[in-house]
């Protein structure tokens, strides 16, 4: 009965439609649908093809289901491409379908090293390396060329609050290994049939329920913190009037209204947005004087995000601002390939002309820790939010809250800002710190500890957020270690391809 199933995945037209049927479903585990229990199923077709597969065509087929998920997931650049470049559509897609070939190219790799070892190992040590190999790309691929780890498995079941609790241990890759380990035991179901697939569907329940058993009782220790309340300035400002000079009198205002809204909470600190200075703050002593007075006036310091430069270079950054002056700056350190620099500039320098949104910075050197206020706090910048490692060292660094300020207006009422917004649960569950995230057109908002999107503002709403956050109370193996997990499942699956080189060989 289990080869007969297989059977079917032989037929090409079959495999096909359930490969792309499962991309779709995929997709839809995600921002801003978040039917998050499809990803538990989603993988089961690939899984059980590249069983019947040999490893190229497993590879093609892997290959194939996640570049079409991977441009469903990002069809939001389209908007960008649309709007804020020299391209004309349809030609807009070929951007997108270029990452989206390069980012599922992971899947088809997995699928590949799953037939391999299929063919060396037996099918039930196949399935059981399949979580270690998907955690292992996932890792390479946040990694490789600057990193671009956007749509990893485990950012679909961010509302999920009992599972993801095991990030303060694994990161967001345990939440991965999780999904993918179900997702292998449904598919051993499909090729040995139930009882011979028992011992892995057991293994794979015996981790989910651990993990649910482990963050229900994490979500019940609600031990007191020490507090700060944040004040979040949301502008809501198009992306095609923010740097228009004739409009800059106009967005000044919207800001200062909302900043003086925003004190009448007696905020610790007001934020503002990325880039929300409409001009260089630092060159324009006027402007660092009206907001120095507003801060004076408020009593509460203000966060700006604005370009800096030194005449030499250009640097994405957020000042810290009171009613003495600047008394802090940190400058960007992961920097956006073909937004805030080009890869490569002295052959692709060429690309700057396609599009407004590329810009050429230079990146930051120091992860800053701003201490000047008392509660220590780590600032990361739109993008760098999402790259694990790079969030840890602030809070390695001592910073007791964090703050994301982002500019998500380049991609409009579309998904990327709700799937930007969906990596953040993961960045407080690993470190286990509030973060408040100010966007200038949203979605700001409010993460607890425990990954809980709080008070947030929508798309395109413009207003002000008092959030409370608690301030950061211990140490997480994460924040210690970083990504010791994904270390050991890059060791577990080398040690797994060799011993089926070494089997292969007897």
């Amino acid at each position: 009965m289990a080869a007969d199933r297989l059977a079917i995945l032989s037929v090409g037209r079959v495999r096909m439609s359930l490969l792309l049927a499962s991309s779709v479903l995929l997709t839809l585990a995600y921002p801003a649908t978040d039917w998050s229990l499809l990803a538990w199923v989603a993988l089961v077709p690939l899984l059980a093809s590249a069983l019947v597969r040999a490893p190229r065509a497993a590879l093609a087929d892997g290959w194939l289901m996640g570049t079409v998920f991977f441009v469903l997931l990002l069809r939001w650049l389209d908007h960008t491409f649309r709007n804020y470049s020299a391209i004309p559509w349809p030609l807009t897609w070929l951007p997108i379908v270029g990452l989206a070939g390069y980012c599922g190219l992971s899947f088809g790799l997995v699928a590949a090293l799953v037939s391999w070892l299929r063919g060396r190992l037996g099918v039930g040590w196949a399935l059981a390396a399949a979580p270690f190999f998907w955690v292992a790309g996932e890792w390479i691929r946040g990694q490789f060329l600057s990193g671009f780890p956007w749509g990893l498995l485990g950012y679909s079941q961010h509302h999920q609050l009992p599972l993801i609790q095991i990030a303060e241990f694994t990161g967001v890759y345990g939440i991965s290994f999780l999904i993918v380990a179900v997702n292998a035991a449904v598919a051993g179901v499909v090729a040995l049939g139930w009882r011979r697939a028992v011992p892995g569907g057991s293994g794979a329940a015996v981790l989910v329920v651990g993990t649910l058993a482990f963050g229900l009782i994490r979500l019940g220790d609600s031990a007191p913190a020490r507090t700060i309340t944040v004040a979040l300035v949301q502008p809501s400002i198009e992306q095609s009037l923010k740097w228009d000079p004739t409009y800059r009198v106009q967005t000044l205002g919207i800001y200062a209204a909302l900043t003086r809204q925003a004190g009448e909470g007696n905020p610790s600190i007001i934020l503002w947005p990325e880039t929300a200075a409409p001009i260089f703050l630092r060159r324009d002593p006027l402007l660092v004087a009206e907001l120095q007075a507003l801060s004076a006036a408020l009593r509460a310091p203000l966060l700006v995000g604005s370009v800096d430069g030194d005449g030499k270079a250009l640097y994405n950054s957020a000042f810290l601002l009171t009613g003495r002056g600047i008394i802090g700056k940190y400058d960007k350190i992961h920097l956006v390939p073909f937004g805030e620099y080009v890869p490569l500039s002295r052959v692709l320098g060429f690309v700057r002309g396609w599009a407004e949104f590329i810009s050429e910075f230079k990146a930051g050197a120091v992860p800053k820790v701003f201490r000047e206020l008392g509660a220590p706090f780590g600032v990361v910048i739109c993008y760098e939010g999402i790259f694990p490692e790079l969030f840890r060292e602030f809070v390695a660094g001592g910073a007791e809250y964090m703050v994301n300020i982002t500019n998500d207006a380049w991609f409009g009422t579309t998904s990327g800002p709700w799937q930007h917004l969906a990596m953040l649960p993961f960045r407080a569950v690993e470190n286990r710190i509030a973060v408040a995230r100010v966007a200038n057109t949203g979605v700001s908002a409010s993460v607890e500890p425990t990954g809980r999107i709080g008070k947030s503002l929508g798309l395109f709403q413009r207003g002000v957020l008092s959030v409370r956050l608690p301030l950061r109370q211990r140490t997480t193996l994460y924040t210690r270690f970083g990504d010791l997990f994904a270390y050991a499942c890059l060791a577990i699956s080398a040690a797994g391809l060799a011993h089926g080189s070494l089997r292969r060989n007897r």
